[in-house]
């Protein structure tokens, strides 16, 4: 198993801190998974929620599973800190999902933020972190991430980062991003 699942990093560019979602952070988040226009961008595949919360009971039971998720190893689920006010804007998931016909060994990734926050500069940086520390991380070739015609920015700024439609992907939506385009190399 991969070393993230051992002793999550902490992961910090010049805006944003990602770290392991926990029980502290559950009134914090509650701002973005009751955010309706947010929740339209949320990838949902194979869960059996919608992540739209009125109350701390409900994000509470949901931060619990993200743990019991982590703790099982299945995935890890991160909270968005901006690191000038130490707001949490919501989360990050990522899991290694295996190979993929015709890709070869893929990551998925899921990037829950309030709309406010759904900017270029936010963006940028989310897919920054991810693409510095997740190939490694997780021990994939792609970063894949669903994009839907409600995330237009989302997907004008994954355009820009080299991703492109997953056209033999078995889920809508998807498009991925090669470790060989980590335009950190550039």
């Amino acid at each position: 198993m991969y070393p993230i699942y051992q002793n999550c990093p902490i992961f910090k560019n010049d805006k944003l801190t990602l770290r392991l979602t926990c029980a502290e952070d559950t009134e914090a988040l509650l701002n973005c998974y009751s955010d309706e226009i947010a929740a339209n961008k949320f990838n949902t595949d194979n869960c059996n929620d919608t992540f739209l919360y009125s109350t701390v009971a409900q994000m509470a039971d949901t931060v619990a599973l993200w743990q019991w998720g982590y703790e099982t190893k299945q995935y890890v689920r991160m909270t968005i800190m901006l690191n000038d006010s130490g707001e949490k804007i919501g989360t990050i998931e990522m899991f290694n999902k295996g190979t993929a016909m015709h890709y070869g060994v893929i990551g998925v990734l899921r990037i829950d933020i309030m709309n406010p926050y759904e900017t270029k500069d936010v963006l940028h940086s989310i897919f920054d972190l991810a693409h510095t520390h997740f190939y490694r991380s997780f021990g994939v070739e792609w970063i894949f991430t669903k994009l839907t015609e409600t995330a237009k920015l989302r997907t004008e700024v994954a355009n820009d980062l080299g991703y492109v439609h997953a056209d033999n992907y078995h889920l809508e939506h998807y498009y991925g991003r090669h470790i060989a385009r980590n335009y950190i190399n550039e």
